[in-house]
């Protein structure tokens, strides 16, 4: 298998080279009239059809007396202006590895001495800066004929949002397309897998859109945030995946299943380590032997575990519940509505284990198509809503330690850690790319983090989730009538 190197700090002499690269990659995109047609079309025509839609807007629902309309539709069309020239960002960024390979001019670039690292950091460099200029250009052509035809001046903070956006979107899809360049076999393969670059992004501008209609600069901000996050990971993803040895030697990618299956069952098996398959105690140590390797996710879940918590308690406060709600608030209820679960107590820890299982399944499946990001917030969730349902019985004067005491804390004793435990090798699988290990390729990682996953999940989560269960199910109703005097 081919190594994929670590990732190391840059200092300063990487980002020269990288400089390099990038200067001699936008020289020659500027020399390529197919390049510059398209930008300077969409810079300067296109801006200006934008500008024409936006008087002739104003002037249809000045007829009808909805100029507010109008007004939260025009800086839509900026962010569209700004969009278009940073789409074309995707042909660049494609064309970057993928599309120099199959013109044999690859191989005299990767020739030189220059680091995975510098080399693939130009090449992003030099795909984003053509595009975003042509971006930054059109929305300023935008404005000022706006000025000029409708005398319509954006305020500071929409035009800083729409830059940043912009800025950012361009950054998400070049990293993205650099990194499917870089693992792409052929310009075809690339352009069809391409679609799953920029299909998100337009929904991505619709909802933009809509926030911009109803004036939610606020969640503009949040959701820049949300999109540099996103261009960091894709930036370091690609970053850990660039290999030159592997992108001159992979000719066509193949499915081996056969291989795919064998490589799974010998790690999930452990076969692959001892040479042969080990018996249940000493598979059991195995397993037990991966959980300090998950003290890391394990952390961040918790950071997760607390944000959520306070994001609970300060949607509390946003939104409290009414006044006729907030008098069933008691420890009377609880116990009301406890007495109505005991006929079916013997079929709860069943029950409780198959939800735990399932909201699982369901966190790992949408973790690895989002790196992990649907994940955290499905695990978030659960205790966003606790923390939530505290704060309500606290502002209805009840004691939400009491709350916390008699209903969650019995059985979180033994779930929590429990969870921790499987969402962090869950984690560890959906974030392989991040951190790739020595001398493995990223389908044999991604097989192993895989086994580990389910090697903790069988092997010590299923166990650990009924014994949560059951003490859900028969302790914590005898703790809540302790603490409630039932």
């Amino acid at each position: 298998m081919i190594a994929l190197p670590r990732p190391t700090h840059p200092n300063k002499h990487d980002f020269y080279m990288a400089t390099v690269v990038a200067r001699r990659e936008i020289r020659d995109s500027f020399r390529d009239w197919r390049i510059i047609i398209p930008i300077f079309l969409l810079t300067l025509i296109f801006p200006a059809l934008m500008n024409f839609t936006a008087s002739r807007l104003l002037n249809f629902v000045a007829d009808f007396g909805a100029e507010v309309i109008a007004n939260q539709l025009i800086p839509f069309l900026l962010l569209v202006v700004g969009f278009f020239p940073m789409s074309f960002s995707l042909i660049i960024a494609l064309e970057t590895f993928v599309g120099e390979k199959e013109r044999k001019s690859m191989e005299p670039l990767l020739s030189t001495p220059l680091s995975n690292g510098q080399l693939y950091a130009g090449k992003m460099v030099a795909a984003l800066v053509p595009p975003l200029s042509a971006s930054y250009l059109g929305m300023a052509v935008y404005m000022i004929g706006l000025t000029i035809t409708v005398d319509w001046q954006p305020e500071f903070q929409l035009v800083l949002q729409t830059v940043l956006l912009t800025t950012v979107q361009g950054m998400i899809m070049v990293a993205g397309a650099v990194v499917v360049s870089s693992q792409a076999t052929s310009v075809r393969a690339a352009n069809l897998l391409a679609s799953f670059i920029i299909v998100p992004m337009a929904i991505l501008i619709q909802a933009e859109a809509a926030a911009l209609f109803w004036g939610n600069h606020d969640g503009l901000w949040w959701l820049l945030l949300a999109l540099t996050i996103t261009a960091v990971v894709l930036m370091r993803m690609g970053l850990s995946l660039f290999n030159r040895e592997e992108l001159l030697g992979r000719d066509i990618d193949q499915i081996r299943l056969g291989w795919m299956v064998r490589q799974f069952w010998g790690y999930f098996s452990g076969k692959m380590q001892l040479g042969r398959y080990p018996n249940p105690i000493i598979w059991y140590k195995q397993t037990i032997a991966l959980v300090p390797s998950l003290l890391k996710p394990m952390g961040a879940l918790l950071l997760a575990l607390v944000g959520a918590a306070i994001i609970g308690i300060v949607m509390a406060q946003q939104f409290p519940f009414p006044e006729d709600l907030k008098t069933q608030l008691n420890g009377q209820n609880m116990l009301t509505n406890l007495a109505g679960l005991e006929v079916y107590l013997s079929a709860l820890p069943l029950f409780i284990v198959s939800q735990n299982v399932r909201a699982l399944l369901l966190q790992t499946i949408l973790g690895i198509f989002t790196l992990g990001v649907l994940g955290m917030l499905i695990f978030m969730l659960p205790w966003g809503v606790i923390s939530f349902i505290a704060m309500q019985f606290y502002m209805a004067g009840e004691s939400a330690s009491q709350f916390l005491l008699g209903t969650i804390v019995p059985h979180a004793i033994f779930e929590l850690p429990t969870l921790l435990l499987i969402s962090a090798a869950a984690l560890r699988w959906q974030t392989v790319t991040f951190a790739p290990l020595p001398n493995r390729s990223l389908s044999e990682m991604f097989i192993i983090r895989g086994a580990e996953f389910w090697r903790v999940f069988l092997g010590l989560g299923i166990p650990l989730l009924l014994l949560a269960a059951s003490v859900e199910a028969y302790v914590t109703p005898q703790a809540l009538r302790l603490v409630y005097g039932g």
